[in-house]
């Protein structure tokens, strides 16, 4: 049952704002898309995977285990079309994990790997927009001395709290030939979303100026990695929220939101040819057996 709950708090969500503001918002957001949108979405987006992925090759060496970049770049891809396709937002990852655990006879191994790298990005995206907020203009900014209090207690409890195994492999993690690179991927990924978020924003008819779009990019950024269905749900109640409180209109945070969804769902469709080329590459024969044989 637990399972369920993040889909359904989604979903309520959803079913909120479509009560509060009608579904013109989500429709002038369709309407809106264009391809020039769709194009630098899906350019970016490109960058942006090659830097997680080249992420999760250091955070794998660093566990002891090898990942080439070309086949890390193709398995990020497929996760990322499962999360956005799937419920959840963590399938791909699952998968991910558990797929590169059985290419090198480790699958929990090759699932921590994946936890390590998700994790290691979400701190520095966390870190980078709490250190954005607390000089910014925004909603929360009252408020974030209070938060980034919160977060380093909570940071010292969960490291007192973790096992020998899980502290050396993050002594690993931060060793000083992996850290940099592990901060520096996780940055340009941040980057890369906002400017999405932006351009976004812009395709939606929002002219504000960038001091005051980029703090409400980086908190929408985060309601974004919260349990959702198909990567809706939380972004889009965060977006009208911020949004609104901004003195933008809640109604012009949804249609950005839609934008940027479909932006979103557009960059990752070449996940979803990776997974046919690999079930096309499971059902063909192997050269010299027949079809029966196969």
């Amino acid at each position: 049952m637990t399972k369920w709950l993040g889909p359904a708090v989604a979903l309520g969500v959803l079913g909120v704002l479509v009560w509060r503001l009608g579904t013109g918002p989500i429709l002038d957001g369709l309407h809106r898309v264009d391809t020039g949108a769709l194009a630098a979405g899906s350019a970016i987006a490109g960058l942006t995977t090659v830097c997680c992925a080249w992420r999760w090759r250091m955070v794998a060496r660093s566990l002891g285990i090898e990942l080439p970049l070309g086949e890390a770049v193709a398995a990020y891809y497929r996760s990322l079309f499962l999360n956005v396709a799937l419920p959840g937002g963590v399938v791909g990852d699952v998968h991910r994990g558990i797929r590169h655990g059985r290419d090198t006879h480790d699958v929990a191994r090759g699932l921590r790997a994946v936890a390590w790298e998700r994790a290691a990005g979400q701190v520095v995206q966390l870190t980078l927009t709490v250190a954005v907020l607390l000089v910014a203009t925004s909603p929360v900014r009252p408020a974030l001395p209070l938060v980034a209090l919160a977060l380093l207690a909570a940071a010292a409890v969960v490291a007192w709290r973790m096992r020998t195994a899980e502290a050396r492999e993050l002594r690993g993690l931060v060793d000083r030939r992996a850290w940099p690179a592990v901060a520096l991927a996780s940055a340009l990924v941040v980057a890369g979303h906002t400017v999405t978020f932006l351009i976004a924003a812009q395709t939606a008819g929002v002219t504000e100026p960038l001091s005051r779009m980029v703090p409400l990019a980086l908190l929408v950024l985060l309601a974004a990695a919260l349990p959702n269905v198909g990567g809706w749900g939380p972004r889009e109640g965060v977006t009208a929220w911020a949004f609104g409180a901004a003195g933008l209109g809640a109604a012009q945070g949804v249609t950005t939101a839609v934008v940027y969804g479909v932006m979103v769902f557009a960059a990752v469709l070449p996940g979803a040819a990776v997974l046919v080329v690999a079930w096309l590459g499971r059902s063909r024969p192997a050269p010299g057996l027949g079809a029966a044989d196969a």
